[in-house]
């Protein structure tokens, strides 16, 4: 099953980007895991310094800026 991490404090970027990943999901009737990491040192482990970060299967795809929800339909195709 597909991995999905959102990664940011949760600001409005962050949630947008979280909310962007349940709306792909819906379009493409994909089942995954989606976790929010909000956690400063959690996200630390990732070595991140801008947020909000997408990443699909331990990859980063998106980051410091809002993923769209045509580019997260891409991604998971």
């Amino acid at each position: 099953m597909t991995q999905i991490k959102v990664l940011g404090p949760g600001c409005p970027k962050c949630k947008t980007t979280y909310s962007n990943v349940l709306e792909a999901l819906k379009l493409t009737n994909i089942e995954a895991n989606v976790e929010k990491i909000e956690d400063i040192e959690e996200m630390m482990k990732y070595n991140i310094l801008t947020t909000p970060v997408l990443m699909i299967d331990d990859q980063i795809k998106v980051k410091g800026r809002i993923a769209q929800v045509s580019e997260i339909v891409a991604f998971l195709k």
